[in-house]
């Protein structure tokens, strides 16, 4: 497994609302903790490769923290956790028991290009992000 120096939030970078969670979440963490990098990039299909994860299998969102894989709800829970402000007590929700913070996330995950839209290719390029995607 490949060592991740800062937090990784691998996303579906065709995804409206995945685009939408990643200037979400670089907005909340003016620390820059977090670095991205989209899944249908090369980079993002080897992440997934060696980790042995699939943002389709696994959910829209993963998360590679500590040589740790979070996906679906508890990649969610565990980005909430690290946010700057009140976000960061979204982390709470990782006392509701964990078939049911997945089945809620993958009922959305399941219907997000039918509720919010998809592009035909990842269009997160504000030039003073740049540097935090891989």
């Amino acid at each position: 497994m490949e060592k991740t120096d800062q937090p990784l939030i691998i996303f579906d970078g065709v995804c409206n609302l995945c685009e939408y969670s990643v200037k979400f979440i670089v907005k909340n963490d003016r620390q820059a903790r977090f670095k991205f990098v989209s899944a249908q990039s090369d980079r993002g299909k080897e992440l997934q490769r060696l980790h042995g994860v699939d943002i389709f299998k696994d959910g829209s969102v993963i998360l590679l923290k500590n040589d740790q894989v979070y996906v679906k709800s508890d990649a969610v829970v565990e980005i909430a956790k690290d946010l700057e402000g009140l976000w960061r007590f979204l982390h709470v929700f990782k006392f509701i028991p964990k078939p049911v913070r997945d089945l809620v996330y993958s009922i959305i995950s399941k219907n997000r290009y039918r509720w919010f839209g998809r592009k035909n290719q990842c269009l997160l390029s504000d030039k003073n992000i740049k540097d935090r995607f891989l």
